[in-house]
């Protein structure tokens, strides 16, 4: 890209982003699509686009007319929607906002964990009902959790739970016998043979055509009607139809939800209602400052590439996610 100050398209929905001051001084212009049609719009004449809503299919509907664009940007860890051939194929760099989202994710998935062992969700139901009623609860610690993603996400979740005393196992496209965060990591292959030994299943891995039903049936059982699910990476990473059977006859004994299939999850599913289920609406990593986090993000790269260097997380558009290798 030319280090002259490009012209930048922000898309964005009915979400605005907060006061772009980092980026305006270095752009020729900044411009705002708050959806499709406006996208189609602006997008002839646009170098860099902002995709602050990682949920839109625009860019893909409107390719055809960007004309000039040499660099998109996501707000978001997870590039799926950007996965579309015309982008793939093209020289168009893609970088995501990988790093944001580490901690206060994995916070929520140890906050998830604990609400199971200490039965949480009774709790605030029986308190709902004034019923008292005495439990005995679980330790967390000593617990074996198999966390699925070896990226940052899931690396800070293997650390947090660590220091929590979990005894954590990675999962990822290859194996290895030592890592710092996961300890002995295992290709995706054998996650099945994992989980009878598992308590919890964690998943934090990004959405891939290797990824895409990586648990369905045959996983859960293997997880059995004590095991735990989280899910904080991508709603398709798990067969949704094999999940609600299994919880509609009671084969999982908790499961934990950020993502799904279909999002906002329709009022209809089993999921809403199921006892063992806590069901949260994508915002696991969704914490107060985190919108202006992904402004000083892109603001910083887009620096960089003015400058001549390398932006930070540049996406291998081949894996679908930031290669580390």
């Amino acid at each position: 890209m030319s280090p002259h100050p490009p012209v930048i398209t922000v898309l964005h929905g009915s979400d605005v982003p907060p006061d772009l001051a980092p980026v305006r001084p270095l752009a020729a212009e900044v411009r705002a699509a708050d959806g499709p049609a406006e996208l189609a719009e602006l997008l002839p004449g646009t170098e860099v686009l902002f995709v602050w809503d990682f949920n839109s299919d625009a860019l893909a509907e409107h390719w055809s007319r960007a004309d000039r664009l040499r660099w998109v940007h996501t707000a978001s860890a997870g590039v799926d929607r950007m996965m579309f051939p015309a982008l793939v194929e093209s020289e168009v760099l893609l970088t995501n906002s990988r790093g944001v989202f580490d901690q206060p994710m994995a916070e929520y998935v140890l906050g998830l964990l604990l609400a199971f062992a200490k039965d949480l969700p009774t709790t605030l139901q029986l308190q709902g009902r004034r019923r008292w009623r005495h439990r005995e609860t679980r330790r967390l610690a000593g617990s074996h959790a198999v966390v699925v993603g070896t990226g940052p996400i899931g690396r800070a979740i293997g650390r947090l739970l660590t220091s929590a005393g979990v005894v954590v196992t990675g999962v990822g496209r290859r194996g290895r016998d030592s890592d710092p965060d996961l300890g002995r990591v295992h290709p995706s292959s054998e996650l099945a043979a994992l989980l009878p030994d598992a308590d919890h299943l964690v998943l934090a891995a990004p959405l891939t055509e290797a990824t895409r039903g990586l648990v369905g049936a045959r996983e859960l059982a293997a997880l059995g009607p004590e095991g735990v699910l989280v899910n904080v990476g991508r709603g398709p990473l798990v067969d949704q139809r094999a999940l609600e059977e299994a919880v509609v006859a009671g084969a999982i004994g908790g499961v934990a939800l950020d993502v799904f299939e279909e999002e906002p999850l329709p009022a209809h599913s089993p999921l809403w209602s199921a006892p063992s289920v806590i069901v949260s609406p994508h915002m696991s990593g969704d914490v107060v400052g985190w919108r202006d986090e992904l402004v000083e993000l892109f603001g910083d790269n887009l620096r960089r590439v003015l400058g001549g260097q390398e932006p930070r997380n540049v996406v291998d558009k081949r894996l679908g996610y930031v290669s580390t290798t």
